[in-house]
């Protein structure tokens, strides 16, 4: 009996010295934030740095840029984890993963403005020691950007599931969907991100709030190897990589913006084209010319519409195929597709709209 009551209270004084490490920790965090003026969002179970970082005005970072972080101590913060990334190369964006208690997860993301940045960090920080008897790990970012979706019914099709994807979620790159290999008589689709972040929250947004997509029961996961290899055996031949051409938005440049943006949740949609040009304005980029073509119209109502929009200023233009739907909003179709436009261009141009 004894025994078990000093086993108690070696784990009660354990608790609380964690917890006051912690609050240490904590507050050593917060006086960094106001020092150096780094401003974290908290978004999605993360809490991010950069994406784009202050003053940054332009592409996104190529691919390759990004490295994974972990074995990281839980009561270690942004505070340590940044400046030490940071000496290495010039950081785009830092995620460190979060509980709900306040303590990171033991992992964390580190994107450079290039390929360099990120080697050198796997060459010169993998096994530092960060604390006394703890190195952690520093390799490559695996860039998952595809997810699967199972069990839709057999009457689903692209053109519907697009557009509602598109609704729910930011940076849809392709679309296609097979049968089921694991469920009878139900479909699979495979959905492509422009990035391993946009994957990461639109599977997080479809688990968590959208079970119910089209009317049926889904389950949403990583597209694995093997779930590829089941797809390529059951049809006899291999997963396209990106979906026919009036169904892709391959020459959209978009730089995802912290969280999934629900156009239908903004204040006031048709001030995302004022904001736009306000932004170019501002910029002296000159203000964008809009051209846009309706090009199908599916059973639902939905319009989908081409766009090429130039800016006198910018180096390259935006082009690629956005979906809508005519309501009583009070907005001319046309109106509605700049605003819709004017919203991908302001996260394209790393200025989302939040």
């Amino acid at each position: 009996m004894a025994s078990v009551l000093q086993r108690k209270k070696k784990e009660v004084a354990s608790e609380m010295w964690n917890e006051q490490l912690n609050l240490d920790n904590k507050a050593a965090l917060l006086a960094w934030v106001k020092d150096t003026g780094v401003r974290l969002v908290q978004i999605n179970g993360q809490r991010k740095y950069g994406g784009p970082p202050p003053g940054w005005f332009g592409r996104p970072t190529p691919s390759g840029t990004e490295v994974f972080i972990g074995k990281i101590p839980q009561d270690i913060y942004e505070d340590k984890l940044i400046p030490l990334f940071q000496s290495v190369g010039e950081l785009y964006e830092f995620r460190l993963m979060m509980t709900f208690s306040g303590l990171n997860r033991g992992f964390a993301y580190a994107m450079y403005i290039d390929r360099d940045g990120a080697q050198k960090a796997i060459r010169l920080l993998n096994k530092y020691e960060i604390q006394k008897g703890h190195q952690i790990l520093v390799s490559r970012s695996t860039n998952k950007c595809e997810l699967c979706i199972d069990g839709l019914a057999p009457s689903v099709k692209e053109d519907q599931l697009l557009p509602m994807l598109q609704e729910l979620t930011t940076g849809v790159i392709s679309i296609t969907i097979h049968p089921s290999p694991f469920k009878k008589q139900r479909q699979l689709a495979v959905v492509k991100y422009i990035s391993h972040q946009a994957a990461a929250i639109a599977k997080k947004a479809l688990v968590e709030g959208t079970l119910c997509l089209c009317g049926d029961q889904i389950e949403v996961d990583w597209l694995t190897p093997n779930i590829k290899n089941e797809l390529q055996v059951s049809s006899g031949q291999a997963i396209p990589q990106i979906m026919p051409t009036r169904y892709t938005c391959r020459d959209v440049l978009i730089q995802d913006p912290p969280e999934p943006v629900n156009c239908h949740e903004l204040p006031t949609l048709g001030s995302m084209l004022d904001y736009l040009n306000s932004l170019c304005e501002k910029k002296q980029l000159g203000y964008p010319e809009f051209f846009t073509k309706c090009v199908q119209k599916n059973p639902e109502g939905w319009l989908q519409v081409w766009y090429h929009v130039a800016i006198p200023r910018c180096t390259f233009p935006f082009n690629g195929f956005v979906w809508i739907k005519p309501d009583d909003s009070g907005l001319e179709n046309d109106e509605k597709v700049k605003n819709v436009v004017a919203l991908q261009i302001l996260s394209a141009l790393g200025c989302p709209v939040v």
